[in-house]
């Protein structure tokens, strides 16, 4: 969004430099005509029209420097000025008669790139308004020998076709590519919106569905409990009483992470040392999967902590559980600090099928159906959280010679110089395209 709102200021800057330019081109012309060709101009009040342009040029860099965007009303009276003073100087020359009556053009070109069209009616009216009373009075040029007119004319228009076209090419141009690459950052805009916006949708389905399910694991808790009372006299139900732990434990999870959710809703982020945060957390997704065999690579430096835990919790569950779902022989997690030093790497390894061609360009896009019976919802979320972290989730092949397995790549940022944050971190890198 920033050339958005300093794009004014980049159309009043080129016309500091144009109006310099063109004080410089009039300078030059009334010398060369002066002292080469043999025109007597009026010097005094040439010279005062353009001492008057050079005071007004002043004003206008000290306007530019300032760091409040003009309004178009602005604009206008800078061509405007700038149509006056051409006309003012092609009165004292000549009139109409002067090869460089044809430079309103390029003024008004420039109006039609900046301004919305009713200023531009207004600034086209008072050029046809000057260039009419240009045609009935002005100041008569006086040269030494008229009979050589026409050749000095022939000339003047070639420098006068020269410098429209150049002016046209540079400022416009550069006008209309800043309206381009305004135009590209309201349409990056209006999509991180829409994805925003079905991010939103999904995480209210998701707290929907976890508020329904309250009541049902509340019923099976109770049937757990009921069910390990009776494995204590019954030697039927003795034999699952395995069983009924495990499905206890989970159980468990289950409540918990629905604590977790009601607590989020109504708390703050709160900094956290990696080392410390990393334990916990996968000690916990052990719990989730106690069948996977899990392994975690590496010590996180002790002075890293992250902000955002929470969300980054989130994105590491989603990569993780897809990785559990593509492969229970062999997960990874990994923590190490990027080669420059100011990101946070966090990657999840499995010894899957792989990602398929065919749902490359799209994971993380949108929600996907997957190889592994999933639905991509997971790992959408997981794209969108990170983007909100100003990270970034690469997924690549464990093996570029042998594709097989999924490396997912999670990205966060440093938040200072020194390693002691991560909060607006950045970016997630996915697992496979097997999300829940």
């Amino acid at each position: 969004m920033h050339r958005i709102t300093n794009t004014g200021r980049v159309n009043l800057g080129h016309l500091f430099w144009l109006r310099s330019l063109a004080i410089i081109g009039q300078l030059v012309t009334i010398a060369v005509v002066q002292i080469f060709i043999g025109v007597h101009l009026p010097l005094p009040a040439m010279l005062l029209v353009i001492a008057l342009e050079v005071i007004f040029n002043g004003l206008t860099w000290w306007r530019v420097s300032q760091q409040r965007p003009e309004s178009n009303m602005e604009l206008f009276g800078q061509i405007w000025v700038d149509l006056g003073a051409l006309s003012a100087l092609l009165f004292l020359s000549g009139g109409t008669t002067n090869p460089f009556v044809s430079l309103y053009l390029p003024s008004l070109a420039i109006a039609a790139a900046v301004l919305p069209w009713h200023l531009m009616a207004w600034l086209a009216a008072f050029a046809v308004a000057c260039y009419a009373v240009l045609g009935f009075d002005s100041v008569p040029l006086n040269l030494d020998n008229p009979a050589n007119l026409f050749d000095y004319y022939r000339a003047g228009m070639w420098v006068n076709f020269m410098v429209s076209v150049g002016l046209i090419a540079w400022f416009v141009a550069r006008m209309s590519r800043a309206l381009r690459l305004r135009d590209a950052a309201l349409g990056d805009a209006q999509q991180r919106l829409l994805h925003d916006e079905r991010a939103v949708a999904l995480g209210v389905q998701a707290a929907t569905v976890a508020h329904e399910i309250g009541t049902p694991l509340s019923t099976i808790a109770m049937l757990s409990e009921e069910l390990r009372d009776a494995a204590r006299t019954d030697k039927g139900l003795a034999a699952y009483s395995a069983d009924i732990e495990l499905l206890e434990q989970q159980m468990s999870l289950c409540t918990s992470a629905l604590a977790r959710l009601r607590s989020r809703a109504s708390t703050t982020t709160s900094r956290q040392p990696v080392g410390e945060w990393l334990e916990s957390f996968g000690e916990q997704w052990r719990l989730r999967h106690p069948h996977v065999k899990f392994e975690r690579i590496g010590v996180p430096p002790p002075e890293v902590s992250l902000d955002d835990t929470v969300a980054v919790s989130q994105i590491l569950t989603i990569l993780l559980d897809n990785a559990a779902r593509a492969s229970r022989d062999h997960v990874t997690l990994a923590c190490t600090l990027a080669a420059r030093g100011d990101q946070i790497v966090f990657e999840v390894c499995d010894a899957g099928p792989g990602i398929p061609a065919t749902l490359r360009g799209s994971l993380g896009a949108m929600p996907v159906e997957s190889t592994q019976g999933g639905h991509g919802v997971g790992l959408y979320l997981a794209f969108s959280a990170a983007a909100r972290l100003r990270g970034s989730i690469d997924l690549t092949d464990v093996s570029p010679i042998k594709p097989r397995g999924t490396r997912a790549l999670l990205k966060l940022p440093l938040a200072g110089r020194k390693l002691s944050g991560v909060g607006r971190q950045g970016s997630a890198p996915s697992n496979t395209e097997k999300q829940a």
